[in-house]
């Protein structure tokens, strides 16, 4: 007998989980039109259930031309079988780097999906007033899992694990703690900046002191990009420090900047140009994430490939693969260092 995706102890009323399990199992293809449904006796005796909230079920589904009854046989599926792909995509901020990702990731499925975006702007608490509200209505949860907010409030892991991990896929970040791994195309921040580094290191060797300017408070970046780059300094005998801001910084030769905040690049750029130093000479810096503005101003870049990491989710998401996929890491070397 065809098997609901009921959960009991779900807020949600149960007529709507009938009517949402059926619906799902239709635009994924698991029902298939002309379909027979279990009768109302049936799924009143399989799930504990009045006969009354089961034929509400039917009747929302049949008004909603999700199902036809025939007198005397029973409920068949009436929907067409070539429904669109549902997807929920839950990023942890709206960026420019993040729009690239997303309309990669639409042109990718062309078609065949229709996608939903929300933000949990880094809180576990309002990821979880989204996965709440949005459990079972999509064929698939796509989760940049960056979270640093509300996390005495909600546990994002349990949230995630309660996703069935075929319907799952993690972007930007892989989180190798869940019960089962889900689709994932990630970035490994602490290898990939350290990898980067040292494949700058031929332009680095000029410089003997580095320091990476990095804000915390209300930024919300990866710790372990510190990590990575602790672990070049040390392992190539740079002097190093970590800042919040470049604000205060005075310009000392021998120095190598990496910074991840536009605001801290164009102030050091206002800062070199105010000394008798050469960028790329006494002075070196290196940005995150390529721009035009970077380019035009001839600034080394390390970056992700943001417009792969949609594509590949998306390709990866349709061939209903669940694999992990690092995201391709690399370096565009211009005159600042």
């Amino acid at each position: 007998m065809y098997k609901l995706q009921f959960k009991p102890f779900d807020k949600t009323p149960k007529y709507k989980q009938i009517v949402q399990s059926v619906i799902t199992d239709i635009e994924r293809g698991t029902l298939r039109k002309g379909d027979q449904l279990p009768s109302i006796s049936e799924l009143s005796a399989e799930y504990y259930l009045a006969r009354d909230t089961v034929e509400k079920a039917y009747r929302e589904l049949r008004e909603r031309g999700f199902c036809t009854s025939v007198q005397g046989k029973g409920y068949y599926v009436q929907a067409p079988d070539n429904n669109k792909i549902k997807i929920l995509l839950v990023f942890n901020k709206l960026s420019s780097y993040k729009k690239i990702v997303y309309y990669a990731f639409l042109q990718a499925l062309g078609e065949r999906a229709t996608v939903d975006l929300q933000i949990h702007h880094y809180s576990a608490s309002i990821f979880q007033e989204i996965m709440e509200k949005n459990m079972g209505k999509y064929n698939y949860y796509v989760v940049m899992p960056h979270f640093t907010q509300d996390l005495d409030k909600a546990d994002y892991k349990s949230i995630l694990n309660a996703i069935p991990p075929d319907e799952l896929v993690l972007l930007d970040k892989e989180l190798p703690e869940l019960k089962q791994q889900p689709l994932t195309v990630y970035q490994d921040f602490d290898k990939d900046i350290f990898t980067a580094l040292e494949g700058t290191n031929d332009l680095l060797e000029k410089y003997h002191r580095m320091v990476l300017v990095l804000p915390s408070v209300g930024n919300n970046y990866p710790v372990e990009i510190a990590w990575g780059f602790r672990t070049f300094c040390i392992n190539y005998n740079k002097e190093f420090s970590v800042k919040e801001s470049a604000m205060n910084e005075v310009m000392e030769p021998g120095t190598a900047y990496v910074v991840v905040e536009t605001t801290d690049l164009a102030e050091l750029i206002k800062k070199v140009r105010q000394t008798h130093y050469l960028l790329g000479r006494e002075i070196g810096i290196l940005s995150f994430n390529s721009s035009t503005l970077k380019e035009l101003l001839g600034i080394t870049v390390i970056t992700t490939d943001f417009e792969a990491m949609g594509r590949t989710a998306a390709e990866l998401l349709l061939e209903k693969q669940r694999v992990k996929v690092k995201n391709p890491f690399y370096t565009i070397r211009r005159g600042s260092l």
